[in-house]
């Protein structure tokens, strides 16, 4: 372990219960102080492009061709010169071919002719146009047929330019994306099969307490099942972090400072539950009091207000609380943004949109409160949000049924029915 440090926030004692601590953060303090604190992970990887889902792009990528690399229709008709616009529509064009998509028209067109043409084809040289197949009137009476345009088409119509969507040397992503399900179909049109992407973020994570039991392992009178692993292993996964599960470590010094020493060996980040709030047997934050850097560990909030966080060396420490609404809560809110700035992802900030609440929220002033909620949208198309139910930072399916957080500001106190709150939305997260 690294040498003991002294902290100025090592005297400092409070209790999840207190309702207002003028020495908490507000919540706009604390996840400031935390981007503040962490910086982008070193090293890179160069990955076969299936590989790279859900990963963070190193470098800027240029494309090394244009897109659509040739002039091509854009529907299924005919293709001809614009210069005979007038005779397509009095006389009409003779028929002299069949461009394919794959397959271009390998012969030569002179005035008055046209080639039929399928979507994607390139267009043969000498023409500009496509007159889409509705709008056309074939003859098969002469030889070769003839088509009669209407009085819609224009000259230039349903032509695809070649490079119109990506020109040769474009900056086609930047370093910092997060490659999605859009972005490898990009470079996949591009002929890319490899890129480079950053490594991914190493987190070691474990529960805290006596009473914790893993599944497979009978309960005895007063034990639970540890839920909040499990939680942060599908949020850090999603995240796509590269994971240290510690398991759930007993309520002792020995053990808490093992485990942090392992941690601060192999990973990154180290996120723990439990044992940061006051109690006799809660040695987490204790253990990061004497051996590492305590930054805060009181934030004004609810639920989620015993939030430890700091560095053992080189390490990123978040303690969260032990119930499992705040073990998500401040992932959401603190842990999610500091794992993006890591991984070296773009930031963006969340989306916030504004709702009629049809629920009646309790609420006191001096702490910011995150209550799960459901939004919808009413028979007018109306943005509404109702609360899930009861809000206790114990209760995890509240979680389950929620698919937004109901954001209610320090100053803000009771809510009535029928008043607008800002509601975050769940589809931004991991």
């Amino acid at each position: 372990m690294p040498k003991p440090v002294a902290s100025e926030n090592s005297a400092n004692t409070s209790s999840c219960l207190d309702e207002y601590d003028p020495a908490a953060l507000s919540v706009d303090s604390a996840r400031n102080k935390i981007l503040e604190a962490v910086a982008p992970v070193s090293g890179t990887e160069q990955l076969a492009l299936r590989q790279t889902l859900n990963r963070i792009l190193a470098n800027d990528v240029y494309s090394p061709m244009d897109v659509p690399p040739a002039t091509n229709s854009a529907m299924d008709g005919y293709a001809f010169a614009g210069t005979d616009l007038e005779l397509a529509q009095s006389s009409g064009l003779h028929v002299t071919g069949t461009a394919y998509a794959g397959r271009p028209f390998q012969g030569k067109l002179t005035t008055g002719e046209c080639v039929r043409i399928f979507t994607g084809a390139i267009l043969p040289p000498g023409t500009d146009t496509v007159a889409a197949q509705e709008r056309v009137t074939r003859s098969n009476d002469a030889q070769p047929d003839v088509i009669l345009l209407d009085s819609t088409t224009r000259s230039g119509d349903n032509v695809r330019q070649a490079g119109e969507d990506i020109s040769a040397g474009d900056c086609v992503l930047k370093a910092g994306t997060r490659l999605q399900a859009a972005e490898l179909g990009l470079l996949a049109s591009l002929g890319i099969g490899e890129i480079h992407v950053r490594r991914r973020v190493r987190v070691a994570f474990f529960s805290t307490g006596d009473e914790l039991r893993s599944i497979g392992e009978p309960l005895e009178p007063g034990m639970l099942y540890d839920s909040n692993r499990y939680s942060l292993y599908g949020l850090l996964s999603s995240a796509g972090c590269e994971l240290l599960d510690m398991g759930v470590v007993r309520d002792t010094p020995e053990a808490t400072e093992k485990a942090f020493a392992l941690a601060a060996e192999n990973a990154d980040v180290l996120i723990t539950s439990g044992g940061v709030s006051v109690g006799d047997a809660d040695y987490v934050k204790t253990t990061l009091d004497a051996f590492g850097q305590v930054n805060f560990w009181k934030v004004a909030m609810k639920p989620g207000r015993p939030l430890a966080f700091g560095k053992i060396n080189n390490t990123v420490f978040f303690g969260l609380p032990g119930n499992p609404v705040s073990v998500m809560v401040t992932f959401y809110q603190f842990v999610q943004q500091a794992l993006r700035k890591m991984m070296g992802e773009t930031f963006t900030q969340p989306l916030i949109v504004r709702a009629v609440c049809q629920s009646r929220l309790r609420k006191r002033a001096g702490r910011f409160e995150f209550q799960r909620g459901i939004l919808t949208r009413n028979n007018e198309g109306q943005l509404i949000v109702s609360k899930t139910g009861q809000q206790g930072s114990g209760i995890l399916s509240s979680m389950t049924r929620a698919n937004c957080f109901i954001l209610l500001p320090e100053t803000m106190t009771d809510i009535e029915a029928g008043m607008e709150v800002e509601v975050q939305p769940f589809g931004q997260f991991f």
